[in-house]
């Protein structure tokens, strides 16, 4: 392998009607499931805060926010907690339903593709790949993260 070749640690997420690839620098912590507290006001996908480590974070079910789907919590549900991205001191972190455990990957160039079925990418989707035998999507996390903070303030 070549010393330009780029490796990282990537997770698969299952969400409801897909698989995410995120690397797994994002990820702070993988919980189980609760009863979301419910923000009046807020889009569907916007299913509610849950509170950890002292702060009350956004739950985001991304099959509802990409409109490919309907994300719903219950046993074997997990909430991944994600760092933000942003630098918005306000919300450092989102939370993400999940449906089981994330699985570690190894992301190396050579054996991920970009996948172009000639269909209009989901909102909040920045690509279509294969990482070996798996498909995923690549979510857009800036843009999750400006929707976020964006529903918070208009249901506030």
């Amino acid at each position: 392998m070549s010393d330009s070749a780029q490796i990282i640690r990537g997770v698969l997420i299952q969400v409801a009607d897909a698989r995410l690839l995120l690397p797994n620098a994002t990820i702070a912590e993988v919980l189980s499931f609760s009863e979301p507290d419910q923000i009046t006001g807020a889009p569907d996908w916007l299913l509610g805060r849950i509170r950890w480590r002292g702060w009350q974070l956004p739950l985001v079910g991304f099959s509802r926010f990409a409109g490919t789907g309907r994300d719903e919590g219950g046993l074997g549900s997990k909430v991944i907690v994600l760092k933000a991205l942003g630098g918005d001191p306000k919300h450092p972190y989102i939370a993400l339903l999940t449906q089981g455990f994330p699985r570690l990957v190894t992301v190396a160039e050579s054996v991920l593709q970009a996948m172009d079925d000639g269909d209009e990418l989901p909102e909040g989707v920045l690509a279509r790949v294969r990482l070996n035998e798996d498909e995923a999507l690549l979510p857009d996390l800036a843009a999750l993260e400006d929707h976020v903070a964006h529903a918070l303030a208009e249901a506030a």
